[in-house]
């Protein structure tokens, strides 16, 4: 996920470094506003998209992975009612993010609201005006265009002027669509740069379709008269911005760019297969892993069938086979034993003078030094006990200590023999050292009153998983 948001902001970088180096100053004004509103989204999608052809073409040992970044180490056990404290997760930051996000935009709306219900209503050139009482404010919002009445009705003519161009090319829902990206991706200070651009260019629109039909130099003379103020909203289009000016009369005073300077639109494409090449680099091949997860479901799927077919064929089964076809369709509860194979069971279970009872499914569980009542809080108490115990004794740096990333498994295995002691004890994790120090442990659990079934003492089997997660 963090290498995901990396590439987005790396990515989005570039478009923009694109648009500031080569675009920014040619008068395509049109194409430059596709731009910005096209390489936002590009730059979001491209990370999660994979191209097969080029995953296949690319040597293995050309392939990365992004390491892991270790804050701290923990060590969780995977049992039920264990105490564990809540912290936020990366979702729920963005989805806090998204909402303080919408609720300044809506404040936004409540302002242009209320500045709305606050004027005059009025009609110039087949457009609504509305006359703001006692200020200089001039800006245009869907089809409105707000005028303060302190405006002078020689400036009225040509701020409506400006004004209506805006609404013809529609540029508030331009702003509109950044404002959307600001909620959703509130963390990404991109988004604003390309927003602010995107403003800056409404207003080189503005200037070119006014100038091409009045005089420049009365233009310039007007922009340089007087600046009007202007509300502080992101996703209106204010008449006159003071910082804007000088950009604006810059602009005006070029030269028309040459279509052979559309050409440099083209770097949009090396650049976008440059991004496919890296993401196929540094993320394993999808496609792949896809196709082996549908081909073994599709395998269990089969033998499923052929089983289905033989015991109907076969009509009736050995009490072997029903015992093995118990063990494949009882879902697994907490303290059963893992088992490598239908017939390990088979063979650790056979004979009734040694036969030994998964946790699960004993009449009265293995108590507990300490413990007491019916079987349902003897089981209780005893997992809460042991996972008590395995936290209090486990070396918690030893995940630190060998390195490892991530979230490491060790699944330990023991029996509860007849007298209530811990034998036949077994350990399976990813490395020699969690083995050993898991054994240690469950090695020096205290002596417990055995299980019974029947109303006889039997050996009872459990499995306890310790999760390590090194973050």
């Amino acid at each position: 996920m963090i290498h995901s948001l990396i590439q987005i902001l790396v990515f989005q970088v570039l478009f923009l470094a694109v648009y500031e180096f080569f675009l920014k100053k040619e008068t395509f004004f049109n194409l430059n506003r596709i731009y910005l509103l096209l390489t936002p989204i590009l730059g979001t999608a491209l990370p999660f998209i994979s191209v097969d052809f080029i995953q296949k073409s690319i040597p293995k040992e050309y392939m990365v992975q992004l390491p892991a970044v270790v804050v701290g180490d923990t060590i969780s056990e995977a049992i039920p009612n264990a105490t564990s404290f809540w912290l936020p997760s990366l979702l729920d930051l963005w989805l806090l993010g998204i909402a303080l996000s919408a609720v300044i935009f809506f404040w936004k709306i409540f302002r242009i609201t209320k500045i709305y219900l606050s004027g005059n209503t009025a009609y110039f050139d087949g457009l609504k005006l509305k006359i703001l009482p006692k200020t200089d404010t001039a800006f245009s919002f869907f089809n409105t265009i707000y005028l303060g009445e302190n405006i002078s009705e020689e400036k009225r003519s040509s701020i409506v002027a400006h004004e209506k161009i805006h609404i013809q090319q529609k540029h508030t829902l331009d702003l509109l669509f950044f404002e959307i990206l600001r909620i959703i991706f509130w963390f990404n200070p991109l988004i604003y740069v390309f927003q602010n651009r995107m403003a800056t260019l409404h207003e080189f629109i503005a200037d070119e379709k006014l100038t091409a039909e009045n005089d420049k130099k009365q233009y310039y003379q007007n922009l340089l008269s007087e600046v009007f103020q202007t509300e502080k909203i992101s996703f209106i289009n204010t008449f006159f911005n003071q910082s804007l000016i000088k950009k604006r009369i810059s602009m005006l005073q070029k030269s028309k760019s040459r279509k052979a300077a559309q050409l440099k639109y083209l770097l949009l494409l090396p650049a976008i297969c440059a991004m496919l090449i890296y993401t196929a680099c540094s993320n394993e091949p999808k496609t792949e892993a896809t196709q082996t997860v549908q081909q073994s479901d599709s395998e269990v799927m089969n033998k499923i069938n052929e089983l289905a077919e033989a015991i109907m064929k076969k009509g009736e089964m050995t009490p072997e086979e029903e015992k093995a076809l118990k063990l494949l369709t009882t879902e697994a509860q907490p303290g059963d034993k893992v088992y490598t194979s239908v017939q390990e069971y088979l063979n650790e279970t056979e004979g009734e003078g040694d036969m030994s009872v998964a946790f699960s499914e004993i009449e009265r569980v293995p108590t507990y030094p300490g413990c007491s009542g019916d079987n349902e809080t003897l089981k209780k108490c005893f997992t809460e006990r042991i996972s008590a115990f395995v936290g209090e004794n486990f070396n918690t740096k030893l995940g630190k200590d060998l390195g490892l990333p991530g979230r490491q498994r060790i699944v330990v295995q023991f029996k509860i023999d007849k007298s209530g002691n811990i034998v036949d004890v077994k350990a399976k994790a990813p490395k020699p050292e969690l083995e050993a120090e898991a054994l240690r442990i469950i090695e020096k659990l205290p002596q417990m009153q055995p299980g019974e079934q029947k109303g006889e003492k039997v050996g009872v089997l459990y499995s306890l998983p310790i999760v390590f997660e090194v973050q």
